[in-house]
C-alpha cells in the first residue's frame, strides 16, 4: 500500500450536541478541569510542605495518586474542551498515538499504585506494630518506581504493535478522545489478535486487579471485626475512601476494555467519567473524609496568612 493513501488525522465525533449545548458543555468541563487541577494540586502541595504528613507513608502514595490524576486528565480533557467550540474535531495520527500511549502509561501506573495503597492499609491495620519497619522510605520509593515500570510495560506491550498498523480507510472515532478499542477498528488490516491482546492486557488485567483489591479490603475488614467494634468503625471510615476510589477507577476500565469491541453507547459516557469525573472526585473523597488532610490545609493556610503579615 502506498504512503499517499495513508490517513494523517482522525475525526473525533465527541459529544454530539447543538451549538448552544456545546457552549454549555464547554463551560461545564472547563470548570471541572479547573477543579481537577486545583483540588489535586492542593493535595500535592499540602503533602509536600506539611512536615506532619511526611511521617505518614500513606500520604506519599496519595500525593503520587493526585499527580497521576492531574496528568491523566490533562491528556484528554483540554482537547475535549476546545473541541466543543470547533466544527471540525480532528487529531493528527501521531497525536492520537501519543494520547493512547500516555493514557495507558498513566492508567497502568495508577492501577499499580492503588494496589500499593491497599497493601499499605493492610499492613497499617492488620500489622500495626510492624508497620514502620515494613513500610519505610525505600519501600515507598520502590512502590512508586514499580508502578511507573508496570505502566510503561503495560502501554508499550500494546502500542508497539498499534503504531505499525496501516490506517487508510475510515478515520472517524466515535468518542471524545483516542483509545485502542475504537482506533483498532479503523486499521485496514486484520487486528483480531491485537484486539485479544487489548482485552487480556487492559480488560482482564483491570478485572483481576479490581478483584484482588476487593479481597485485600475484605481481609482487612474481617481482621478488624474480630477485634473491637470501635476498631471496625475506624477501619470503615479509613477504607471507605479507598474502596470508593478503586471502584470509580476500575469500573469504567473494566466496561471499556473487557468488552471493548461492541457498539455500546455507554462507552462514551464511561470515557468522560474515567477522564473527568474520577480525577474530580478523588480529591473530594480524600479531603472531605480525611481529618488529617483538613488539618494540613488549615496549617498551610495559617502559614500563608502569617507570611503575608510579615511582608
Amino acid at each position: 500500500m502506498s504512503n499517499t493513501s495513508m490517513i494523517s488525522e482522525f475525526v473525533l465525533l465527541g459529544l454530539t450536541s447543538t451549538k448552544e449545548l456545546a457552549v454549555f458543555f464547554f463551560f461545564i468541563f472547563l470548570l471541572a478541569y479547573a477543579a481537577i487541577m486545583a483540588g489535586n494540586l492542593l493535595i500535592v502541595i499540602c503533602i509536600t510542605f506539611d512536615s506532619h504528613l511526611h511521617s505518614i507513608p500513606m500520604y506519599f502514595l496519595l500525593g503520587n495518586l493526585s499527580f497521576l490524576d492531574m496528568c491523566l486528565s490533562t491528556i484528554t480533557t483540554p482537547k475535549m474542551i476546545t473541541d466543543f467550540l470547533r466544527e471540525h474535531k480532528t487529531i493528527s495520527l501521531w497525536g492520537c498515538m501519543a494520547q493512547m500511549f500516555f493514557l495507558h502509561l498513566l492508567g497502568g501506573t495508577e492501577m499499580t499504585l492503588l494496589i500499593a495503597m491497599a497493601v499499605d492499609r493492610y499492613i497499617a491495620i492488620c500489622k500495626p506494630l510492624r508497620y514502620t519497619t515494613i513500610i519505610n522510605r525505600q519501600v515507598l520509593l520502590g512502590s512508586v518506581l514499580l508502578s511507573w515500570s508496570v505502566g510503561f510495560v503495560h502501554t508499550m506491550s500494546q502500542m508497539v504493535f498499534t503504531v505499525t498498523l496501516p490506517f487508510c480507510g475510515p478515520n472517524v472515532i466515535d468518542d471524545v478522545f483516542c483509545d485502542l478499542p475504537l482506533v483498532l477498528k479503523l486499521a485496514c488490516t486484520e487486528t483480531y489478535v491485537l484486539e485479544l491482546l487489548v482485552i487480556a492486557d487492559s480488560g482482564l488485567l483491570s478485572f483481576i486487579c479490581f478483584i484482588l483489591l476487593l479481597m485485600f479490603y475484605t481481609i482487612i475488614l474481617v481482621t478488624v471485626r474480630r477485634g473491637s467494634s470501635g476498631g471496625l468503625s475506624k477501619a470503615l471510615s479509613t477504607l471507605s475512601a479507598h474502596i470508593t476510589v478503586v471502584t470509580l477507577f476500575f469500573g469504567p476500565c473494566i466496561f471499556i476494555y473487557a468488552w471493548p469491541f461492541s457498539s455500546l453507547s455507554v462507552d462514551k459516557f464511561l470515557s468522560v467519567f474515567y477522564s473527568v469525573v474520577t480525577p474530580l472526585l478523588n480529591p473530594i473523597i480524600y479531603t472531605l473524609r480525611n481529618q488529617e488532610m483538613k488539618a494540613a490545609m488549615g496549617r498551610l493556610r495559617n502559614r500563608h496568612i502569617r507570611s503575608r503579615q510579615i511582608f
